[in-house]
């Protein structure tokens, strides 16, 4: 429901933003990157934490045409665009999660003491999920219901796996208010009154003991904006050439250095997410330690593909290919060598650098040799030798949608009939989910 943004400005940064004509709205967007937080309130009407939400411009509504891009882009923007700082100050931030991001690794870039995994009433809970939402508990999750107007199957099955529901004030039927409430208590949940609307409700909701309270009434929400970062793409593939054949710090250290962009978003990133540091890093050395260098390659190969095209980066086919690709080489990796992580990681460098020179418009070769690459990332591309190279052709023949199964038939190491028709088939399926989730700037 479109709700008109009620100008709320706050001194310093990030900005916020009253509405504007059309035109002036799609330049601000071109420059400009956005995240709405509404507020969650205590008995008391005291800030107790923010629902961060989806915001495409400055206008304070949503327009999610994917809602795992939207997780994604939120996650992204409050991490390494805004600022956690900035976006939750010190309180938690409730970020919608569906089905597939809860087994995606843009779950480990949040920290867990700041971050409350609300799932989306439309996910459906079975033993697969079930572990997942374990897991990420064991981890210092904690996870909310959201949605919530009547006891389902569904619900009862996932209530105890969860900590927090949300009860919709909207949706739900007022005869069963007071019996739903009662039979959540009773499972020791933290109950939300969401889209609490009217005096009326929120009295209600006191009354029926509701623990926190969020809704226009109390507050609609305010969009928060940060200016959008470019990167050099040559820098961003001089860095990603020192990761792929493990280069050391001071070589790392002295590449960022040329980037300030890229250092700017890898401080936000370890300064706010799942490090347990119980301190801010200021100096890039220890934040290259501190993030690992498999957290600096999914950015850097993330801002390479997404800066300097003509085209916004959710729409570049080449942005998308790439993408695709080395996620579904690093899966497959896995699959046939789960055991060694250093494949793996190799296999995703492998489809990122695969692609390069058609952003500089050159041939392989003249690409990769200047850049030092480890010999079985570079002849996997220029000469298609080796168990990388055979990956390679399988991923471009599942991109086509090409016989990638017979390719992988045809190879003489036995470890490649690990990867048949089904396998094949699902690791392509799981590798474009990857990408829709990560598409952000």
């Amino acid at each position: 429901m479109p709700d008109p943004f009620q100008d709320n400005d706050e001194a310093g940064h990030p900005q916020t933003f009253a509405q504007t004509g059309d035109e002036v709205e799609a330049i601000a967007s071109a420059q400009f990157v956005y995240i709405g937080r509404q507020p969650i309130l205590d008995r008391d009407g005291a800030v107790h934490a923010y629902e961060l939400l989806f915001r495409g411009g400055a206008h304070n509504y949503a327009q999610v045409a994917d809602d795992a891009q939207a997780t994604a882009q939120v996650v992204v923007r409050t991490i390494g665009g805004i600022g956690v700082p900035s976006v939750l100050g010190t309180h938690r931030g409730y970020v919608n999660i569906g089905r597939d991001l809860l087994f995606d690794d843009i779950v480990h870039l949040m920290e867990p003491g700041r971050f409350v995994l609300e799932i989306l009433e439309t996910v459906m809970f079975d033993a697969r999920l079930i572990a997942r939402i374990d897991d990420l508990r064991r981890a210092g999750f904690r996870v909310a219901l959201d949605d919530v107007c009547e006891l389902s199957p569904n619900l009862l099955a996932a209530l105890p796996h969860a900590d927090i529901v949300k009860i919709d004030f909207l949706q739900t039927d007022r005869a069963q208010l007071a019996r739903l409430t009662q039979a959540l208590r009773g499972h020791g949940k933290t109950l939300i009154a969401e889209k609490v609307e009217t005096r009326e409700d929120f009295a209600l909701a006191r009354e029926l003991g509701f623990d926190l309270f969020q809704g226009y009434f109390f507050a609609r929400p305010q969009v928060l904006s940060t200016r959008r970062t470019r990167s050099s793409r040559t820098s961003l593939l001089r860095l990603l050439a020192l990761l792929a054949r493990d280069a050391g710090i001071v070589e790392l250290e002295a590449e960022l250095k040329r980037n300030p962009n890229v250092v700017m978003q890898l401080l936000r990133l370890v300064n706010s997410s799942a490090f347990g540091l119980g301190r801010n890093i200021a100096s890039l050395r220890e934040a290259i330690i501190a993030t690992g260098t498999r957290q600096i390659a999914r950015w850097a190969q993330l801002l390479l593909y997404a800066g300097g095209g003509d085209l916004p980066w959710r729409s570049d086919p080449l942005v998308q290919l790439a993408g695709t690709r080395a996620r579904f080489m690093e899966l497959a990796a896995r699959w046939i060598r789960p055991n060694d992580e250093a494949f793996a990681d190799a296999a995703f460098l492998t489809g990122v650098f695969s692609l390069v020179h058609v952003l500089v418009d050159s041939t392989p070769d003249a690409t990769l040799d200047p850049l030092d690459l480890s010999p079985l990332i570079r002849d996997a591309i220029v000469e298609r030798s080796g168990p990388m190279g055979a990956l390679l052709s399988i991923a471009e023949a599942a991109g086509a949608a090409h016989d990638a199964a017979a390719i992988a038939s045809a190879q003489s190491l036995e470890e490649f009939a690990a990867l048949t028709p089904v396998v094949l088939a699902e690791l392509n399926l799981s590798a474009a989910a990857w990408f829709g989730a990560h598409l952000a700037e």
